[in-house]
């Protein structure tokens, strides 16, 4: 009975190394979004929901393990050298999967950064257009406003 749930750890274990893999392709696409000079933002969003599908599924992934480890961990204690191989694997697998994680967080600090050195660029070049926008408005407006007279040369002699 220990041995298939076990397995099913061992499974669940698998699909999550899975999901993390997905997103660290996702990560890196998003990364060449960025990078790029005309940066796509509706590819980059469509990426940030494809990802979520796989956070969200790690995260059923992460409750359905604790909650099946926590009812095998005190069999487990007892029986340790009788599932030696399988714990062996489990850690393992465990292991493999806190170093993908380790290296998406790299990534989304990374990919944070470049997001946010984009916004402050567009943000930046916005002021800029409202700045000139403004500069053009008010130079036409003092135009059509003045009360320019026609040229005219007025003999005041009598």
């Amino acid at each position: 009975m220990l041995n298939n749930y076990l397995t099913i750890l061992e499974e669940s274990l698998k699909k999550k190394l899975v999901a993390l893999e997905c997103i660290k392709e996702i990560n890196e696409i998003q990364t060449e979004i960025m990078k790029k000079e005309a940066v796509d933002l509706e590819a980059f969003d469509r990426c940030v929901d494809e990802k979520e599908i796989y956070i969200n599924q790690l995260n059923q992934l992460d409750e359905g393990f604790e909650t099946l480890y926590d009812k095998l961990k005190e069999e487990l204690i007892r029986n340790k050298d009788e599932y030696k191989e399988q714990i062996k694997k489990l850690q393992d697998l465990i292991s493999e999967v806190t170093d993908i994680s380790v290296s998406i967080q790299a990534q989304e600090s990374r990919n944070k950064d470049l997001v946010t050195a984009y916004f402050k660029e567009e943000r930046e070049s916005l002021g800029q257009v409202r700045k000139s926008s403004k500069a053009a408005y008010g130079y036409y407006q003092n135009m059509n406003n003045k009360n320019i007279t026609d040229s005219r040369f007025v003999d005041q002699k009598k």
